[in-house]
């Protein structure tokens, strides 16, 4: 590549003068920017975590066009995944497009927390039944598959894009033969027939910035990620509060669901949980600078069972049903909290 270092040296520097980099996305700078688009323009796309070990092959004057146009729609504000095509997410190179957020590295702290959890239900039952709520590109639904092979995943979206692209992913990774993917909002599509009581593991990544916080953005992702894959509702809880809710119906006793929080919204969450009656044990997984980033808890054994069916035939109880009812009053302004209090959420540039 000699006799192209000066096209290197160039597309750097306007790559280095127009730089905006993003809190949530922390392994992207010029330089492996650069190394990732002339991989795609010479047609050999990676994301940036399998740069390492690829030479930078010798462009015909197509590929160096292409790469301007690459360099150019980077400078504009188009995501580098969305440019190769290419996202790493737990070690794992995912397609990735505007079909779907782009895997964010902050959710591998709930697919971690979600992993050691399906390993212990594993080795506790054997085969293991997972669902994975709001599963965009499959990025967690097909971690899961692919690091714990005694599981089968469904991954649910309410974006028909999303779950196309998902499905892609499976049969990119050779995991179509036990993660499978519908459209559903949340678990509306799951007849309670087959799965009423018989899922070991929820897993979801809820949209949960504020709607007022979504405006504040920035370009790069208000342009050119899909919103309803951030907002939150008007608190940012809205989907965190409906899964609550809802899991419980679908969860075996003494099952688990996994959830990614905002920051800020823990304690909150955790509250909702510990005072459902349907959950207990509910831990919390923290980032690198400390902060709560996933939860997961433990649905009550089979005495709950009973109550929940006396408690209003709401699985979760009406205890539950209260606080979500009063979640919607204060979201329409008709109700002043006095629960908890929430943090405003979209601080973080990503989510």
């Amino acid at each position: 590549m000699t006799t192209q270092f000066p096209l290197f040296g160039e597309l750097l520097e306007r790559l280095r003068l127009n730089w905006r980099a993003l809190p949530d996305k922390p392994d992207e700078t010029p330089e492996n920017t650069l190394r990732a688009l002339w991989l795609r323009a010479a047609n050999e796309p990676v994301s940036i975590p399998r740069l390492d070990g690829h030479d930078l092959p010798v462009l015909n004057a197509a590929a160096q066009t292409h790469l301007w146009e690459l360099v150019n729609q980077r400078v504009k504000g188009t995501p580098l995944a969305h440019l190769t095509n290419r996202q790493d997410f737990f070690g794992i190179e995912f397609l990735a497009s505007s079909e779907a957020m782009i895997p964010r590295k902050e959710t591998e702290i709930l697919a971690g927390a979600a992993l050691g959890t399906l390993r212990r239900l594993v080795q506790a039952r054997g085969h293991v039944r997972v669902v994975d709520l709001c599963a965009g590109s499959g990025n967690v639904s097909l971690a899961l598959a692919a690091h714990e092979p005694n599981c089968s995943v469904i991954g649910a979206d309410i974006s028909p894009d999303a779950v196309r692209l998902a499905r892609r992913n499976a049969e990119h990774l050779g995991l179509s033969h036990r993660a499978r993917f519908l459209q559903s909002d949340l678990l509306s599509a799951f007849s309670a027939s087959e799965f009423a009581g018989q899922v070991d593991l929820i897993t979801c990544n809820p949209p949960y910035i504020s709607s007022a916080r979504t405006e504040e953005l920035p370009l790069e992702i208000a342009e050119h990620e899909s919103k309803l894959a951030f907002d939150g509702g008007p608190l940012g809880v809205k989907i965190l509060t409906r899964v609550i809710r809802e899991a419980p119906r679908y969860l075996k006793p003494e099952s688990w669901l996994a959830m990614e929080v905002g920051v800020g919204q823990d304690k909150a969450v955790a509250r909702w949980l510990e005072r459902s009656r349907a959950f207990e044990d509910v831990e919390v997984h923290h980032d690198s600078e400390g902060r709560v980033r996933a939860i997961v808890a433990r649905t009550v054994g089979t005495a709950w069972r009973a109550r929940a069916i006396d408690d209003g035939h709401r699985p979760g109880g009406s205890r539950l049903f209260q606080l979500c009812e009063q979640d919607e009053k204060l979201l329409s302004g008709d109700e002043t909290p006095n629960l908890v209090e929430v943090a405003p959420v979209g601080r973080e540039f990503g989510r």
